[in-house]
């Protein structure tokens, strides 16, 4: 049997990763193991290690690595505790290869010390370009420590190849978010509304928006901009989903909470909705809005307008449905109205989504099973 280790950091790669984890915990031919870190294990954001564990599946390891603080000299001390501890994980696991997804820091960590101790990777969703970030650099610093490469698009798997990845060793299998679309039962808006105790309104905004940490303009300033810009819509429902722990986190968290706060009838806020409840949310949206991936991967499925804000998605395959602004009160007010025009529903309605349609886990499971693992780092040593 195979010993495969999932490692997941976040409750949005987790959903991303949650057909995959299924597909290789049934498999007979596969021994799994699951390490949770990050902001699984923090109780400000939620302790989401627990929806694993409502998942049916068992956590082998929890892996400290979050410390509390979101400043660069926080984030960069995580990933040294985050390297430490999972070296001394993958001792006891000795896993044959271990699937990471993405370009967080606690990942980073956990391939940094698979690296060291010579075990192989498969990372998912490398070769995308998030220009606005440090998580660009990190990405493609994963993408370089890893053997077995998932990409989303097919321009994703040339940008893998073109780092000088190996393009026997790189698959394109659609974006795992899509899987989540074809497969979950999404909630009817009678039900979606008693899942989140709160009614609908003529129109529904759904707002994302992190930090974007290779910006001039602050946190702050620019999540200001837009909250000014919803201040200008009446008979409106505003649902926020919380941002992740990255630098200057907490302060958009912070803004988030005295918003709602101040604005009972018109917004509410989730530091975790889970996929079923977020997807359902996306079919009683007239805008996505804010700068998360998922906005230009899953919810151009669903034909809605996605309102990306500012350079955080910069370089990423974009649908006909993204429409792209600058974090500025007006541009995103106009940005907007554009979204909610009929000319432009009526666009979008033909739309496709350029990161496909397909379930990724029977695909992405074939490949770790059929894959000569044992000498694949070897392998990539020589160029073979």
């Amino acid at each position: 049997m195979r010993k495969i280790c999932v490692i997941t950091g976040t409750r949005a790669e987790y959903g991303l990763l949650y057909w995959t984890i299924k597909a290789l915990n049934n498999d007979k031919d596969i021994d799994l193991s699951i390490c949770v870190t990050g902001m699984h294990l923090s109780p400000e954001f939620g302790l989401t290690y627990k929806r694993i564990i409502e998942d049916g599946f068992y956590i082998n390891e929890k892996v400290e690595t979050l410390l509390s603080s979101d400043t660069p000299v926080g984030i960069a001390k995580s990933i040294g505790l985050g390297i430490i501890s999972f070296s001394e994980t993958f001792q006891r696991l000795q896993p044959d290869l271990i699937v990471v997804l993405g370009d967080r820091f606690e990942i980073f960590a956990a391939c940094s010390a698979a690296m060291v101790s010579k075990i192989p990777i498969a990372h998912c969703h490398g070769g995308e370009a998030t220009e606005g970030l440090i998580d660009e650099a990190i990405r493609h610093s994963i993408t370089k420590m890893s053997h077995i490469h998932f990409t989303s698009t097919e321009e994703y798997r040339s940008r893998v190849i073109q780092l000088g990845e190996q393009p026997q060793n790189v698959f394109n299998v659609g974006a795992l978010g899509i899987e989540n679309i074809n497969k979950l039962k999404l909630l009817n808006r009678k039900e979606f509304e008693q899942s989140i105790n709160f009614h609908l309104k003529q129109n529904n905004f759904l707002v994302t928006f992190h930090p974007v940490t290779l910006d001039n303009a602050t946190a702050e300033v620019q999540f200001k901009e837009l909250l000014s810009a919803l201040d200008t819509f009446e008979n409106v429902t505003i649902i926020f989903t919380k941002p992740n722990a990255d630098t200057e986190g907490r302060i958009i968290i912070q803004m988030i909470d005295e918003y709602v706060l101040n604005n009972p009838q018109k917004a509410i806020s989730f530091t975790s909705m889970g996929q079923l409840r977020y997807l359902s949310a996306i079919q009683f949206m007239d805008v996505v809005i804010g700068n998360s991936s998922s906005g230009l991967i899953e919810v151009p499925s669903f034909q809605k307008p996605t309102l990306n804000i500012g350079d955080r998605q910069q370089g990423r395959v974009k649908a006909l449905s993204v429409i792209d602004c600058k974090a500025d009160k007006v541009e995103i007010e106009k940005a907007i109205h554009l979204a909610m025009s009929l000319d432009f529903k009526e666009k979008i309605k033909k739309s496709e989504n350029p990161y496909g349609e397909r379930n990724s886990s029977d695909e992405i499971v074939k490949v770790i099973k059929n894959m000569d693992i044992k000498n694949i780092i070897k392998k990539q040593f020589y160029n073979l």
